[in-house]
């Protein structure tokens, strides 16, 4: 490539990075993102309290299997906060909250008549897409740790911390269970990347942001409801939800990897049809606001 050539495409990416760092900006000042991300701040501290009150006279939590993952593990080893508030956020509050900000991200600039501002830059539809799909996956991430750091600070407090005992029973250093935590959550992160595409797609088609992240939401209650209809079990392995939960395995010496790969392979899925039919329906759509 000649000089003159990189100095053309320079600014392209330039302009794209910069987009990137506006729409995280814009995205997190908004006072709806902060309530969101408020919530799934309190569930942890919900879940560690109610843990704390119950086993406070010596009583026993989650036993026999009942209540959420992990939430009997708590009580000896705070760091089991963290995978119980995911399991516990996973299902809904985070899907949810990915949704909403998924759904708004085409549609929120239209009804707010900014889109057609931003597609006179230079970098175009595909470029500002991509951008808007790689804020949704950074806000996924987001909205993971929020939930993670606000149980491992909540667990820190209310429990003790120490070496982990991993599902398979052998026993690890905290270190090494603080970084299995971290992977939990960017693969918990990478599970919601299905319902991101979904949303940015529904975004494509109406220009009401409020519409968009309805449908959205409405969409991910629909598909869970399918997913817990046992007449339906042959089309639940391609539902993006059902692999959610894989993450456990995370916590298995040594790792199992089947269940997470088969889920990551669904959320690529999802992805590339959703995506694609998003850069389908975006690149010839009207744009008049």
């Amino acid at each position: 490539m000649e000089p003159g050539e990189r100095r053309a495409v320079r600014p392209v990416w330039s302009w794209s990075l910069g987009l990137l760092r506006s729409e995280l900006g814009v995205t997190l000042r908004r006072r709806r993102t902060l309530a969101l991300l408020a919530v799934l701040a309190a569930v942890p501290v919900l879940i560690g309290t109610a843990v704390r009150i119950e086993t406070g006279d010596g009583g026993t939590v989650g036993s026999g299997g009942d209540g959420p993952a992990f939430i009997a593990q708590i009580t000896n080893n705070g760091l089991f906060l963290v995978f119980a508030s995911l399991a516990v956020t996973l299902p809904v509050f985070l899907p949810m909250t990915v949704g909403v900000v998924a759904g708004d991200a085409i549609a929120g600039e239209a009804s707010a008549g900014t889109l057609r501002y931003l597609l006179v830059a230079p970098a175009g539809r595909l470029r500002l897409l991509l951008v808007k799909y790689v804020t949704v996956l950074v806000f996924c991430l987001i909205a993971t740790l929020v939930v993670a750091l606000s149980a491992l600070a909540v667990g820190a407090v209310l429990f003790p911390l120490g070496e982990v005992t991993t599902i398979s029973g052998t026993t690890i250093s905290f270190g090494a269970g603080v970084l299995r935590a971290a992977l939990v959550a960017v693969v918990v992160a990478a599970s919601l990347a299905g319902l991101a595409a979904l949303g940015l797609f529904v975004s494509t088609l109406t220009d009401s942001g409020v519409t968009a992240m309805a449908t959205t939401v409405g969409l991910l209650i629909t598909v869970q409801i399918l997913g817990s209809v046992p007449q339906l079990d042959a089309i639940h392995p391609y539902l993006f939800p059902h692999y959610w939960m894989s993450f456990s395995d995370l916590l298995r010496e040594p790792f199992h990897w089947e269940e997470i790969h088969r889920n990551l392979g669904l959320q690529a899925v999802y992805t590339g049809v959703f995506g694609a039919a998003a850069w389908a329906r975006f690149t010839t759509k009207d744009v008049t606001a």
